[in-house]
C-alpha cells in the first residue's frame, strides 16, 4: 500500500436534489485525482448533497491530511460563497488543529476557465444550424 496523501483537494460545489446533477463534478475530481496521484481529491457539496464540506475535510483530518485546499466550483460569488463558505472554512479551522485550509476563487472567475467557457459557447453558436 503507497504512503498516505499529504494534502487534500476538495472541489466543493452546491448539490441539488437530482443525482445525476453531481455527474460532471464526479468527472472534474476523478480527472483532477489522476493528476494529483500524491493528494487526495475529494468532493463536498453545500447542501441536499453529501458528503457535506465539515464531513469532507474532517475525514480527511482523521487520515492526518491538515494541508487542504478547498476549490468552489461556483461560478461566481453569491451568498454562499460570500456568507456561507467563509463561516464554514472558520468552523473548520477551529475544529481541526493544526489545519492549514487554503480556499481558492470560485472556479468560474478564473481567466482560463472563462475562455474555455467562451470557447464552448461560441463552438455551440458556429454549430447551430
Amino acid at each position: 500500500m503507497g504512503t498516505p496523501a499529504k494534502r487534500g483537494l476538495v472541489l466543493f460545489a452546491h448539490g441539488a436534489r437530482a443525482a445525476s446533477w453531481a455527474v460532471p463534478f464526479e468527472r472534474l475530481r476523478g480527472q483532477a485525482e489522476a493528476r494529483l496521484p500524491d493528494a487526495e481529491v475529494a468532493l463536498a457539496f453545500l447542501e441536499l448533497m453529501t458528503p457535506s464540506l465539515p464531513d469532507a475535510v474532517a475525514a480527511m483530518a482523521a487520515r492526518g491530511i491538515l494541508d487542504v485546499t478547498v476549490v468552489p466550483v461556483f461560478l461566481g460569488q453569491g451568498g454562499h460563497l460570500l456568507r456561507d463558505l467563509p463561516a464554514l472554512a472558520e468552523g473548520l479551522r477551529t475544529a481541526h488543529a493544526g489545519l492549514r485550509l487554503q480556499v481558492a476563487g470560485p472556479i468560474g472567475e478564473d481567466p482560463g476557465v472563462q475562455k474555455a467557457m467562451t470557447d464552448y459557447c461560441v463552438s455551440a453558436f458556429g454549430a447551430a444550424p
